[in-house]
């Protein structure tokens, strides 16, 4: 039996009018906690200038304390956490004004906003920020929050008075690793780096946990299997490796763990491999590279897969070795990037290939008939009245109970796109 298939045309329309409501209040709660922003901002800048008038020596620390001790007793909370929450609301009005009045209007919500705003948070021109904003805030009117901080990145990235080569220079300075006590005899152990090392680390251990939960590493004199989660998994062979540079302890005894290697994706506009071109390469569709790195590990790959994308859109169009199996997988990764039920933003490596016309009724294992989805909705697709028809070009139409129809579009590739020139041959 499927969620909702059983229910009558009434409880149905009940859901539509609960979920028109449902927006409704979602619109007004972001319109009014832009609004204490604006309140908050504007205590901010009286405190500010209080100070400025009778030249305090503090910068106006004392009379920002004042004035959040005036509103936390009024409000019943911590003086401490109103100061916090007046300079975090100046910082969002004064340097994004545009994010702050869309959010105001009930465009976008507050989840929205706060991911725009620390994406660009680097971005010191106020002119620059504003065309990010500009772009951010139409995008953000139809996506999730998830999907807007990814292309919040991205988009920031083109408005940066310095390079990012520049830039992981200085960020490589603070590269560190720390330790915090969170009781109960546990401890936490912190990793600052590059992105690319770091990631690699996460990927290894995760292979290195896999393999341990295969049937064949189990000791078969073990009393009871090993019931630890990857995560929990994750964590002893991290810590083992740290103190004894190998994963004794585990079992491996042909050191097959040992030759287990950490892998990343690293996605490399051509223009930046041949040309110097400072265009950022990304990390697993989730974080910028810096172009030196991104070279770096290019000449040290065994292979390169090449992906063909239209010269206006970006959109996928094919990649090298194309056909079925683990070539078609890898050209549906390079598409989807993460679940493609509308606002999901889990990446596809942790999805599943759905068909999306069921192969027992027909469906063809083609480009066309498949899509990632996240288990949680691929589970909801095949136990609810939730239904997905593909439109063609990567792009989906998802039905919901109530007769909604969301499209989901496939996410912009990191990529080098051209523009015709008419007066200049192709040739």
């Amino acid at each position: 039996m499927t969620a909702l298939a059983d229910a009558t045309l009434e409880q149905v329309d009940a859901l539509a009018a609960l979920t028109e409501m449902l927006v409704e209040v979602e619109r007004t709660i972001s319109s009014l906690q832009a609004a204490r922003d604006g309140i908050l901002a504007v205590g901010s800048r009286l405190a500010l200038e209080v100070a400025e008038q009778a030249e305090h020596p503090d910068q106006g620390e004392m009379s920002a304390r004042t004035v959040a001790a005036e509103f936390a007793a009024a409000l019943r909370v911590s003086d401490r956490t109103v100061q916090r929450r007046m300079a975090d609301a100046a910082w969002v009005v004064e340097r994004f004004p545009m994010v702050w009045e869309a959010q105001g209007a009930g465009r976008i919500s507050a989840a929205h906003a706060r991911v725009v705003c620390e994406a660009g948070e680097h971005l010191d021109d106020a002119a620059s920020r504003d065309a990010y904003a500009t772009q951010m805030i139409v995008f953000a009117e139809t996506e999730s929050p998830a999907r807007v901080g990814r292309m919040a990145r991205r988009v920031a990235e083109r408005f940066q008075a310095r390079s990012i080569e520049e830039r992981h220079l200085d960020a490589r300075e603070k590269r560190a690793v720390w330790v915090k006590d969170v009781g109960d005899g546990m401890t936490q152990l912190g990793v600052l780096g590059p992105s690319a090392l770091v990631h690699g680390v996460f990927d290894r251990l995760t292979q290195m946990a896999e393999a341990m939960q295969e049937p064949e590493s189990q000791e078969p004199e073990s009393p009871e299997p090993d019931r630890r989660t990857i995560a929990q998994l994750r964590a002893d062979l991290a810590l083992d490796l740290l103190l004894a540079g190998a994963p004794v302890g585990h079992g491996d005894s042909e050191g097959s763990l040992a030759a287990i290697r950490g892998t990343v994706s690293i996605t490399v506009p051509v223009t930046t491999l041949i040309a110097g071109d400072a265009t950022p390469a990304e990390l697993n569709g989730r974080t910028p590279v810096d172009p030196v790195t991104a070279r770096r590990f290019a000449g040290a790959a065994s292979g390169w897969d090449r992906i063909l994308t239209h010269p206006i859109t970006g959109t996928v169009l094919a990649v090298d070795r194309y056909r079925p199996g683990s070539d078609l997988r890898r050209h549906l990764r390079a598409r989807d990037q993460r679940c493609r039920f509308p606002t999901c933003g889990y990446p596809s490596t942790d999805c599943d290939i759905d068909h999306h016309r069921d192969a027992v009724l027909g469906g063809s294992t083609a480009e066309s008939n498949l899509g990632h989805l996240c288990r949680r909705h691929h589970v909801l697709k095949h136990h609810s009245p939730w239904a997905v028809e593909p439109l063609g070009g990567g792009l989906y139409a998802w039905t919901s109970p109530t007769g909604k129809v969301y499209v989901d579009r496939p996410p912009p590739q990191n990529t080098v796109t051209f523009t015709e020139d008419p007066e200049v041959a192709p040739f």
